[in-house]
């Protein structure tokens, strides 16, 4: 019964997908939803020659706000499966997995995520608040990523009483107050991953695996509700994905990648397996990393860069490697650190 109430969820949650974004897709390009220009300079404020070849936004002419198809096929679900629970009662409450104590918090972070990323992505193709690329700055954002980890952090701390955690292969650690410290920095740490969302079908596939990796661990560790609601975000992102493929149709972009990046922490905490995020993760720790190697050596080395292009991704892609290749890799790497993930989770 487990697994009907997992794969269920998720297969609807898949089809929901596929059918609003054909009125999804033709509200964006009706609306001339894209970038009107690629990005002008580094965050250093050096002119990004090798960026705006790579990425050419203006002539694209691909939409953003392609995360709503994720959160909000997700969102139908659950709310389908809940008011079902209500209207039915005995059948479909055993499918319902919305419940106060797993997925009523990464539910929530899922929708604040989604409607700031949102109001962001309206911002950058109106061209409005940042003059050099449109909507809100890298520092707001932060501010506001910072914000909601507080939130989160308070949360887990008063309402869960949860400080401690577990240290794969050494045992439980109780941080205290130090606690709180450490969620802030995971949020903020895992959200600057984000910017692996710069090819076609990276962010959607990496993010499906790394979210179908901690659905297995809740439930190995019997958080049926937090599992479903793992894999049901699975559904959203391969829904996502099928029209991500190259030639996208359009892009995670904000509203996607704020929403799923904060949610994925939650869940990682929910599960008490956080040390293992940046393994599962690894891939966004490697984009963020070497986005901000790039940026501290070109500051203290007088320019000199260490990649030809931040992140990585892109560096592989200004060596030469087709999109597709480095995607497809990505992809391959990310199974091999989750499944590693999981082992650890299992044994440590």
């Amino acid at each position: 019964m487990d697994i009907l109430k997992i794969f269920i969820p998720t297969t609807i949650t898949f089809i929901i997908g596929i059918l609003i974004t054909p009125i999804l897709s033709a509200f964006l390009y009706k609306h001339k939803m894209w970038k009107k220009k690629s990005v002008a300079v580094t965050t250093d404020g050096i002119p990004a020659t090798l960026s705006q070849k790579l990425h050419n936004d203006e002539e694209k002419k691909t939409p953003r706000m392609g995360g709503i198809v994720i959160w909000a096929s997700a969102l139908i679900t659950v709310l389908l499966f809940w008011f079902g629970s209500i209207i039915d009662g005995p059948v479909l409450d055993k499918f319902n997995f919305l419940s106060r104590n797993q997925t009523w918090l990464p539910l929530f972070t899922l929708i604040v995520g989604a409607l700031i990323g949102l109001i962001d992505d309206y911002f950058s193709v109106t061209e409005r608040y940042d003059q050099k690329a449109g909507g809100l700055s890298a520092k707001k954002r932060l501010l506001l990523v910072f914000i909601i980890s507080l939130i989160g952090a308070w949360w887990f701390y008063t309402k869960l009483e949860m400080t401690e955690i577990i240290i794969p292969f050494v045992g439980t650690w109780d941080a205290g107050l130090l606690f709180i410290l450490f969620f802030v920095l995971v949020m903020l740490g895992t959200y600057s991953g984000g910017v692996i969302d710069g090819l076609d079908g990276l962010a959607g596939g990496v993010l499906a695996i790394i979210f179908g990796a901690y659905g297995l661990i809740a439930l190995i560790q019997n958080q049926i509700d937090l599992a479903t609601f793992c894999f049901v975000l699975v559904g959203g992102l391969l829904a996502f994905l099928w029209f991500n493929i190259p030639p996208a149709r359009f892009y995670m972009s904000e509203t996607g990648i704020m929403a799923l990046t904060i949610t994925l922490v939650v869940i990682a905490f929910l599960t008490k397996q956080v040390l293992i995020l940046p393994i599962i993760a690894f891939p966004l720790v490697i984009s963020s990393a070497s986005s901000t190697i790039q940026l501290l050596s070109k500051k203290f080395r007088n320019g000199k860069k260490v990649f030809l292009v931040a992140p990585i991704h892109h560096h592989f892609q200004a060596l030469g490697w087709p999109a597709t290749k480095v995607v497809m890799r990505y992809w391959v790497i990310t199974m091999i650190f989750a499944s590693l993930g999981i082992i650890i989770s299992l044994i440590g």
